[in-house]
């Protein structure tokens, strides 16, 4: 069994795309109130803030790049030392018709690779998302091809930007591992191991343990459960070796029956967590300097 990592980094996923504010009150919403949390995740612990951005008239995800630029500028021109993690998910889903399954019915969201990562491309974050398959995903498949993912994953190492490899069941992973045998991605990639999504890999040690084992040599890796698995899984990846991820996108709730009263809340209890199972929480540059990150660079213009 791997010893645990003198220091462990704690991602903070804010608000996602599937959570509604009738939820809870505490999801935030606008570019205001999502980089307010991130900041204050961020005060409590959290190296790393992954942001999605959400469409302010219905509250659904939103791939609306001046969405994403204002969180990014709010949290940067505050002045945070904090890690930004941008989404590249939203895009990808497709609910055939009922009528023709060939063509595209209510729910579809398919956009090309390049309109996938073009935030990415605009805003240099240190870190953005790549899934690494297709699956399943409430009524919808999540269409992830090796053709889109190879597009994808060629943009975002071509902008210096590192990807983190989002792997939600076995074959994800072989296949993350594939692209970084063949060049598109750089060694030794950086994982997050999604647990608990239907339908992918259950949120159990015996699973978090065999996908842990299947990571290429040297990969930093992160794991995280859903819901009522969150801490959990948060124990389980500091007992294996890895960095721990929660936030409003995975679970809404402190404990059991109790709503968390914010991200900041969630990260606060992963740190003790971690301190109780004897490790420390990492600072951004401390999670810089272990993940390998080179920092953002000058955005490229925007594409035609």
């Amino acid at each position: 069994m791997p010893q645990l990592a003198n220091k462990v980094v704690i991602t903070c996923a804010v608000t996602g795309s599937i959570h509604t504010p009738t939820m809870s009150d505490a999801l935030p919403i606008t570019p205001e109130q999502i980089a307010t949390q991130a900041i204050d995740a961020a005060k409590a612990g959290a190296a790393i803030v992954h942001i999605h951005v959400r469409d302010l008239k219905t509250t659904l995800a939103s791939m609306d790049g001046a969405l994403y630029a204002e969180s990014v500028d709010r949290i940067r021109q505050s002045g945070t030392d904090v890690v930004i993690n941008l989404t590249t998910g939203p895009g990808g889903r497709f609910h055939p018709d009922a009528a023709d399954p060939m063509k595209p019915g209510p729910g579809t969201t398919l956009r090309t690779p390049r309109q996938r990562v073009q935030h990415v491309l605009d805003l240099r974050p240190e870190i953005c998302s790549l899934d690494m398959g297709s699956m399943n995903m409430g009524a919808n498949v999540f269409v992830n091809t090796p053709p889109i993912l190879e597009a994808m994953a060629t943009d975002i190492r071509d902008a210096g930007v590192t990807p983190e490899l989002e792997v939600f069941e076995t074959g994800h992973l072989l296949l993350a591992k594939r692209m970084i045998e063949t060049g598109h991605i750089r060694q030794p990639g950086m994982f997050q191991i999604c647990l608990g999504i239907a339908w992918g890999q259950p949120a159990t040690p015996e699973a978090m343990s065999y996908m842990r084992n299947l990571l290429p040599a040297g990969s930093p890796w992160f794991a995280f459960g859903i819901s009522l698995h969150q801490f959990p899984m948060a124990a389980q990846a500091v007992l294996l070796g890895g960095h721990v991820r929660v936030g409003l996108e995975d679970n809404l709730y402190l404990e059991r029956g109790k709503l968390a009263p914010s991200n900041a809340a969630l990260v606060e209890k992963a740190g003790t967590i971690i301190a109780l199972l004897g490790s420390s929480v990492a600072t951004p540059a401390e999670a810089r300097h272990m993940l390998g990150l080179t920092g953002a660079k000058p955005a490229l213009a925007a594409a035609s």
